[in-house]
């Protein structure tokens, strides 16, 4: 017990905030890009009352992609693709063991984990999309499987061009996107 405890004494200080530059960058990317997402809903039409484009992993997706640009996880293949299994993993768990909320809920994030690391697309915030899905209510699961395209693809793709616009506009040769692509 005693050394396990021991693992958990840290080992390095907090990093530096970084510097205002990179912090303004961020907040540009992130409102330009939840902004954007956001309006893709009003843009594509009248839509349900209760029913936003914009879901909560995006919030997550936008700290990664505009705030931790050069990131494993922030990466285009990553971000869409990611969010786009995890989405499909959690419409298809829900459908399949939505009776049983508790179980669907564990099945949807751990499969979407499982998955993502398989195919080298793991993002954080997929294992919210995969979640959403199962417990997003009535105005979620009635989308079903169009879930995954809209609001998640399209969402995905628009945070995507911004991260693309916004983080290559700084003159910071460390602050370019994509790392790579595929």
């Amino acid at each position: 017990m005693k050394f396990y405890l021991r693992r958990m004494k840290p080992k390095a200080a907090c990093p530096p905030r970084p510097p205002m530059k990179k912090i303004l960058w961020s907040w540009l990317g992130a409102f330009v890009g939840i902004y954007l997402v956001a309006n893709l809903g009003q843009w594509m039409g009248p839509v349900e009352p209760g029913h936003m484009f914009v879901i909560g992993s995006f919030g997550a997706s936008a700290v990664l992609v505009y705030g931790a640009p050069m990131a494993d996880f922030s990466q285009p293949r990553n971000l869409i693709l990611g969010n786009l299994f995890s989405a499909l993993i959690g419409v298809t768990v829900w459908q399949l063991a939505g009776d049983n909320p508790v179980l669907a809920s564990a099945l949807a994030v751990s499969l979407a984990i499982a998955v993502m690391h398989l195919t080298r697309t793991m993002h954080p915030p997929a294992g919210a999309a995969a979640l959403i899905a199962v417990i997003g209510g009535d105005s979620v699961q009635r989308l079903g499987y169009l879930y995954a395209i809209t609001p998640v693809l399209l969402g995905s793709l628009a945070l995507l061009l911004v991260a693309l616009v916004i983080n290559n506009l700084s003159s910071n040769p460390k602050r370019h996107y994509p790392r790579y692509w595929l």
